[in-house]
């Protein structure tokens, strides 16, 4: 569940089939370069034994550590691990107010202003203790020493902890893994503006649920805070309408995965596809069979994936 409360057991958690190497075999046959795990959401739920909680996946009946699966698959196809992280948690609030407290999210949900920018007041009521921060702190900590090398670390919410909290947590991840790409998503937009209060720093910017301005090729390069920064852009879009698995949710049609892939690398970005797992704890045929249309697809073209 996309927005949860974070009160659920981790017995709920029981993916029947549990296959984390499909999920990066599949990644590797389309051609994908790297992957990006959703290690925790907004329900608090750690897909990792962390030691500084016990809602995690190895108490759940798998008893599995996935980012330490999902690592070692990566490793075995050729893939370059990433991992997300959020930053509003349900579970782990240490008397942090987040974003499902304010009721105005539900809303607007990170709603976007006319030039597709996140207003800057959604989450103004919403912020983290110290306590929390630090629990935030423990864990990437935890995340970044213990599965080697990481190549991108997403950062979801960032608004949430504040500009001070956040330039700390950019230099320490960044001590730990020099040489991981950082992104503190900036969240829906169509790359023209960047909400420096509210994501910076950072070293991507996100296009969330849009594609870059057709207006011009999307450019890296913007003054912020008097300088002049190189921040590439990283579109995220989910391969259907849903972040989260849905049965009644399917691939958007070939045609428009590949028109978003070609818009995307026409345009100077990234394209980053959330593929969701079902509920056995495997990519959906329809997903894989999709995937494998649009690698095809890129083949006919002369595309290298």
């Amino acid at each position: 569940e996309e927005f949860s409360s974070g009160t659920m057991p981790p017995e709920a958690f029981y993916p029947t089939r549990l296959d984390v190497d499909q999920w990066v075999r599949t990644a590797a046959e389309v051609g994908m370069r790297y992957a990006v795990l959703t290690a925790k959401h907004v329900s608090g739920f750690c897909l990792w034994p962390s030691r500084f909680t016990d809602y995690h996946s190895g108490n759940s009946p798998v008893q599995a550590d996935l980012v330490g699966e999902f690592v070692n698959a990566c490793h075995r196809h050729g893939i370059k691990p990433g991992l997300y992280y959020c930053l509003w948690d349900n579970h782990h609030r240490f008397g942090s107010i987040t974003p499902s407290d304010t009721m105005r999210w539900k809303h607007v949900q990170l709603g976007v202003t006319d030039n597709g920018s996140n207003p800057v007041d959604v989450l103004a009521r919403a912020f983290t203790t110290d306590e929390a921060n630090q629990f935030f702190l423990n864990q990437m900590t935890e995340l970044l020493t213990t599965y080697g090398d990481i190549f991108e670390v997403w950062m979801d919410i960032p608004g949430v902890v504040g500009r001070a909290f956040r330039q700390r947590l950019y230099r320490e991840i960044a001590r730990l893994q020099p040489a991981a790409y950082i992104m503190m998503n900036n969240g829906f937009g169509d790359g023209t503006s960047y909400p420096v209060e509210y994501a910076w720093p950072a070293d991507l910017m996100a296009i969330e649920r849009w594609l870059p301005n057709g207006t011009a090729p999307f450019n890296p390069w913007r003054e912020i805070e008097g300088k002049k920064v190189y921040l590439p852009g990283e579109v995220c879009d989910p391969i259907g309408r849903e972040w989260f698995f849905k049965e009644e949710d399917h691939p958007r049609c070939d045609r428009e995965l590949l028109g978003m892939y070609l818009t995307c690398r026409a345009r100077n970005t990234n394209l980053l596809l959330n593929v969701p797992p079902d509920r056995t704890g495997r990519l959906p045929d329809n997903y894989v069979q999709s995937l494998l249309r649009l690698r095809k697809n890129l083949d006919l073209l002369g595309f290298m994936g």
